[in-house]
């Protein structure tokens, strides 16, 4: 399979959309959670993840991924494999957010949002990779 087709490279930047909705939706419920809620940084993390890849799934599914029928009546199996992807992502997101915070010192509001902006910014391609090498092959 040719990475850099015109297919490939259409359907890269529909996932680029999808994660930046997605990614808004992490932003917000993380800056929520941290910042105005005052809940941990790993637990808000999280938290943000659970919304953050609920949101990638359901929009991936209807754009990105949509004329792919691996899953067409295996729709839990297929959430499943896109959440497990995901985890894998929210721990590298997870060691990126501690080496920022706690190793590097970015601990002020503005510090752990930029930090997780960062961290999504990182974790999005591994993301993009596996769904499209792996889940929807």
């Amino acid at each position: 399979m040719k990475l850099l087709n015109k297919a490939n490279i259409k359907q890269f930047i529909s996932y680029f959309f999808v994660g930046g909705v997605a990614a808004i939706v992490e932003w917000v419920m993380f800056f929520i959670f941290a910042n105005v809620l005052q809940i941990n940084y790993f637990v808000s993390t999280v938290i943000a993840f659970i919304f953050s890849t609920t949101a990638n799934w359901i929009l991936g599914r209807i754009t990105t991924f949509k004329d792919n029928n691996t899953y067409k009546d295996k729709k839990a199996k297929e959430a499943f494999l896109v959440f497990v992807v995901s985890a894998i992502g929210l721990l590298f997101n997870l060691i990126l957010m501690y080496l920022f915070v706690t190793v590097m010192g970015f601990d002020s509001s503005l510090g752990k949002t930029l930090s997780k902006i960062a961290a999504t910014g990182i974790v999005f391609i591994w993301n993009f990779l596996i769904r499209k090498l792996v889940i929807y092959k």
